[in-house]
């Protein structure tokens, strides 16, 4: 078989994403192991939205609101918007499929941080953009220099915030001052997957209030504090005009009916998702302060997961905690060949976390 494939799909190197806890535990012979290496809600999904995917069952036999009307006019409500300023997805990595068919041509430049979410890149290599790839200034996102990276062929700028992997913010300010620098062609991104968790004051939240006088799109999802991963839901926020212009591209029925029941009765369960914020802020400072006792560098974070710098190959380290039965994330793919990163889990274990660690690194 000789595909004609072209060569910069062929370039894209796949989005690699943690083996799942059950095929671990098949593979390396371990029970009743724990996993701290994908970012996920430890409460697991609102007690709400269970109950609506409950309801929701009898009616599996029917297509999905295709026009998501409900979920929509609520996201609408809740970020004092109309809804004709909010786009819904199969998962925020759907926004972005659709923002890049949109508003991408072979040749155009989209500029993206690096390390941050791979997804920016996968996207716009596959559209046959050219990807700026913008250093981040130590840990954080280097703004200036991303705007020196803008051209008359740039079409795209994603920027996340909380940064993933490293979990810093940026400003309001230094945002301005960046927005400020664009030329009004240019759509900016900004990823906002954890922005319930950021406590800096600070720290820039670009859908509350919703800015739309500007060419800025808002990414949101109900993976992580509401603890809907495994439904794969999100939304984006943008101008009128060019969320009309996503409804064009986007595929019918592109999230599944139990993702949208389930969303809607999350964003009313305010209990649940403050009781998920607390278990976050709480665990981190249980965690650093372990940290600190080991004597071990970290690095602390805004949203609900931070890299620790295990001072060894971050594979091999990977690979003696699984045998602990406790999976954390190798950065090594992400340019820091001697860091983890690890979310916040159950007290239980952060506790066995930290156990494991102690007990690999022989402290």
């Amino acid at each position: 078989m000789k595909l004609m494939i072209p060569d910069h799909i062929r370039a894209i190197s796949p989005y690699v994403p943690g083996k799942p806890l059950e095929e671990l535990e098949r593979e390396y012979g371990i029970r009743d192991s724990i996993k701290l290496a994908s970012n996920e809600n430890p409460l697991g999904p609102s007690p709400r939205a269970l109950e609506a995917i409950g309801r929701g069952l009898s009616s599996l036999h029917r297509y999905p609101d295709g026009a998501g009307h409900d979920l929509i006019q609520k996201i609408a409500r809740v970020n004092d918007l109309a809804p004709e300023n909010v786009v819904i997805g199969n998962g925020s990595d759907d926004i972005i499929a659709m923002l890049v068919q949109a508003l991408i041509r072979p040749g155009n430049r989209v500029v993206v941080p690096q390390p941050s979410f791979l997804m920016y890149d996968i996207a716009a290599t596959a559209a046959g953009a050219v990807v700026d790839r913008v250093p981040l200034d130590g840990l954080g996102m280097d703004l200036e220099a991303m705007a020196d990276r803008v051209t008359d062929d740039t079409r795209l700028i994603f920027v996340c915030n909380p940064n993933n992997p490293t979990g810093t913010v940026i400003t309001r300010t230094a945002f301005d001052n960046f927005m400020a620098r664009l030329p009004n062609h240019v759509v900016v991104v900004v990823d906002e997957a954890y922005i319930e968790f950021a406590k800096n004051a600070d720290c820039l939240k670009t859908g509350i209030p919703a800015d739309l006088t500007r060419p800025l799109v808002t990414l949101r999802t109900f993976s992580k504090a509401y603890g809907l991963a495994g439904l794969r839901v999100g939304y984006g926020i943008m101008p009128a005009e060019l969320a009309g212009m996503l409804h064009r591209v986007r595929q019918p029925f592109n999230v599944n009916s139990l993702a949208q029941a389930a969303a809607l009765a999350a964003l009313d369960d305010r209990d649940f998702l403050l009781r998920s914020i607390r278990l976050v802020h709480d665990g981190l400072e249980r965690l650093y302060a372990e940290l600190d006792r080991l004597g071990l560098v970290y690095f602390k974070t805004e949203s609900n997961f931070f890299l620790i710098d295990v001072g060894q190959p971050a594979d091999e380290l990977f690979e003696k905690m699984l045998r602990q039965g406790v999976i954390v994330r190798s950065m090594r793919s992400y340019g820091y060949p001697h860091y983890i990163r690890i979310n916040v889990g159950l007290e239980e274990e952060n506790r066995r976390f930290v156990q494991a660690l102690e007990t690999v690194l022989n402290l």
